[in-house]
């Protein structure tokens, strides 16, 4: 490479960021002299194409949200899939050139087989009330964790069978990046999955809290930044990083004011039809509702202040906000250390102007999976329901054990008098029990 080539590169590098690079390096390659004019406006259009797909983006997430809980699993179940796709490119590519077409085959088997073990369960919730309609589904319920194993095993007998003398370093080498990322991909997204279904809520804020705090890294790093925060990145600094964690303290607090007053929000999802326009209706969780503190009185006696009144879930979201801020870049960073391995600027091309999905979800999957460790451990309340009780019934019961369930109930009913003898013994006729 002429010295002349390397300086035209390096300007398309220095002048552009994400999805860019490949078109301004065209554009200067047909301009020996490199007009700035050129450059600008190449500036300009890939500007306008990010904020044009940014604004898509936007309501398209809007729009899922307002279709309900389950074109929100859709969405995340299209992300993760999408992502791992991204993810497995160039491992997918080497496998084409050394003719190992069942390279490429196994990495979407052991993507499937992960996806309906981790989320079986949860769709099946969804669709509880046609287990009991379709012996069929209510078998593959009831035995989803056998069904599970055996499609593993399959899969598992296959890759011996393909492994090939000469490329058995690639073909492990294959196994192990796909089980990495199906880790670090389908498992978090499966916790984000259960985020949904506990309470859209639980879903918006911290995808909210993660998109604030990329914005404000972005303009606090341009505005004061100075000191370098990590090598992988060069263009992060720690001025950008500490300056975004208090704007994204500041938006846990509108976000989560915006947000409480909807049922539609804080309830968790009670069937596939669900969306913007049904009436919810469920119990409160005692973090949407204002609680008492003490105060310490060595410190607040002198101003006549004892106590202090507030929702609980305000402490929460400043806790997610902290965690957006300071722990989930780093999902952000370990993306960035990927593609320089791999040598590439972005993931994908599927998002005009913002490369690849993985591009924009990378930190989303962290900070998914920290809300719902999270919730679990200071949120849920863990309480027994209805909906919990059926949903086990229909998914591991038959026919014959779900009448002895109503017999037996009926029989407690009657010995408490809570049934009279008549309606009883008519029940019991009607049932054949």
């Amino acid at each position: 490479m002429t010295d002349k080539d390397s300086r035209k590169e390096d300007m398309g590098e220095n002048l552009t960021s994400d999805g860019e690079v490949a078109s301004v390096k065209d554009k200067v390659a047909t301009n020996p002299n490199g007009d700035p004019r050129l450059l600008e406006d190449s500036k300009v259009y890939n500007f306008v194409v990010r904020t044009i797909w940014t604004l898509i983006m936007i309501a398209g997430f809007f729009i899922t949200l307002a279709m309900g809980h389950f074109w929100c699993v859709i969405l995340i179940l299209g992300c993760q899939i999408a992502t791992f796709q991204e993810c497995i490119a160039v491992t997918a590519e080497s496998g084409r050139e050394k003719n190992l077409p069942l390279t490429r085959t196994l990495n979407w088997y052991f993507l499937f087989t992960t996806i309906y073990y981790l989320d079986g369960k949860s769709l099946y919730k969804l669709f509880r009330h046609y287990t009991i309609n379709y012996r069929v589904l209510g078998f593959i319920a009831a035995n989803h964790k056998f069904i599970s194993y055996c499609m593993l095993v399959f899969g598992f007998v296959v890759f011996v069978c393909s492994l090939r003398k000469g490329f058995l370093k690639f073909q492990f080498a294959s196994l192990c990046v796909t089980h990495m990322v199906l880790l670090l991909v389908v498992f978090q997204a499966h916790l984000i999955i259960n985020n949904v279904l506990n309470g859209l809520i639980w879903f918006l804020l911290p995808c909210g809290l993660v998109i604030v705090n990329d914005i404000f890294a972005y303009l606090c790093g341009i505005t004061f930044g100075r000191t370098k925060l990590i090598a992988i990145s060069p263009k992060k600094t720690l001025e950008g990083f500490l300056g975004a964690w208090f704007f994204t303290g500041l938006a846990a607090l509108v976000l989560t004011r915006l947000l409480t007053p909807y049922t539609y929000m804080t309830c968790p999802v009670q069937n596939i039809h669900t969306n913007v326009f049904s009436p919810l209706n469920c119990e409160t969780n005692p973090v949407f509702i204002p609680q008492t503190y003490r105060l310490p009185p060595i410190i607040f006696d002198r101003f006549n202040v004892s106590t202090i009144t507030f929702k609980p879930i305000y402490m929460h979201a400043f806790n997610l906000a902290t965690f957006a801020s300071l722990f989930a870049p780093f999902g952000g960073f370990f993306a960035s250390g990927l593609k320089r391995t791999f040598k590439v600027k972005d993931f994908g091309h599927s998002i005009p102007g913002h490369g690849g999905i993985t591009d924009r979800v990378d930190c989303q999957f962290m900070m998914g999976s920290f809300m719902n460790l999270y919730y679990e451990t200071f949120i849920s309340e863990k309480r027994i329901t209805v909906e919990t009780v059926l949903s086990t019934i229909l998914m591991n019961f038959d026919e014959r054990q779900i009448l002895q369930l109503i017999a037996a109930l009926n029989r407690v009913l009657w010995e408490n008098g809570k049934m009279a003898g008549d309606n009883y013994e008519r029940i019991s006729e009607l049932y054949n029990i």
